[in-house]
């Protein structure tokens, strides 16, 4: 493993590989990694001569300022996991490249604010009005990554769902050559999505997070005979009420952002389960326990 700071140096890389035509595996991730993570980066080490991971706090998708402080960086903790899963992955990548910028090296002309791009209905909806300009801020980036790495193909997890519609959308656009491979979610042993916010759960809160997944698994199960707007209403009911029926301590409750179950490529909301087109629908939810922000999907 390399660990590479300057964009030049990338681009440097990059351009050697391509010269060899190299397949290049982009994993773009904001540090505080987790074993979701890593299994992007051994999957994109199993397909891929050259892999990038990417570690970088992207400051313009937090609409939240005190979300962006808050957010985990534990950058040697983070090299170290990638060097340990080299250690232990029969890959057929033989070089891997940690991707460390600061924000001066991915923006030098300051944030921008010039670069506006619309993705249509699919930001319309759950995330997009809930934090404004997330969706441009990790378009920027993205598009920044592509262009350093120029990878044949880049790597993404489901608990991100939303984000993988608007990546796509995005390559639409550009008419980048890039293959976006999305990756399952993985979870804790309790079923809780795994994410770098967990870190930040108190100890009772962990304790509590994983209800979120075992009432959309409860979900999927109603919706082989229950109405869409029925599961969804059961399923935000639950966890609105989960602190009152199962007396957990120190004043903890789930509040619910919102549970939208959407067709699974448009993410159009759908009033019945004959309107999911070919890839069926899927649930997605964003549920604040603890002062923290845990987003989830469960498929249909």
């Amino acid at each position: 493993m390399k660990q590479i700071q300057k964009s030049a140096d990338l681009q440097q890389a990059v351009h050697e590989a391509k010269e060899k035509g190299l397949q290049i595996g982009l994993v773009p991730t904001m540090g505080a990694l987790h074993e979701g993570h890593l299994s992007l980066i051994e999957r994109a080490l199993k397909e891929n001569d050259l892999v990038v991971v990417s570690l970088f706090v992207n400051p313009i998708q937090f609409n939240n300022k005190e979300d962006l402080e808050k957010y985990p960086r534990t950058i040697e903790a983070d090299l170290e996991l990638i060097q340990g899963l080299i250690g232990r992955v029969k890959a057929k990548a033989t070089e891997l490249l940690a991707f460390t910028p600061s924000v001066e090296e991915m923006y030098p002309d300051g944030e921008p604010t010039e670069i506006v791009y619309h993705f249509g209905p699919v930001e319309e909806v759950m995330e997009g009005p809930r934090r404004p300009g997330h969706f441009n801020g990790v378009a920027v980036v993205v598009r920044r990554l592509f262009d350093l790495a120029q990878p044949t193909r880049a790597y993404f997890g489901e608990k991100d769902y939303q984000q993988i519609a608007i990546i796509r959308a995005l390559l639409e656009q550009i008419k980048y050559p890039i293959e976006l491979v999305a990756c399952p979610i993985v979870r804790a042993d309790d079923g809780l999505a795994l994410s770098s916010r967990n870190k930040r759960l108190s100890p009772a809160a962990r304790q509590m997070a994983p209800a979120i997944n075992a009432t959309l698994e409860q979900a999927a199960e109603m919706a082989e005979y229950e109405e869409v707007d029925d599961v969804k209403e059961w399923v935000l009911d639950t966890l609105s009420s989960w602190h009152e029926v199962n007396d957990c301590g120190e004043g903890l409750k789930f509040e619910p952002e919102y549970f939208e179950i959407v067709d699974a490529r448009t993410l159009q909301p759908i009033a019945d389960w004959d309107e999911a087109g070919d890839l069926g629908a899927v649930g997605c939810i964003a549920v604040w326990l603890d002062g923290v922000r845990l987003i989830d999907i469960v498929k249909f």
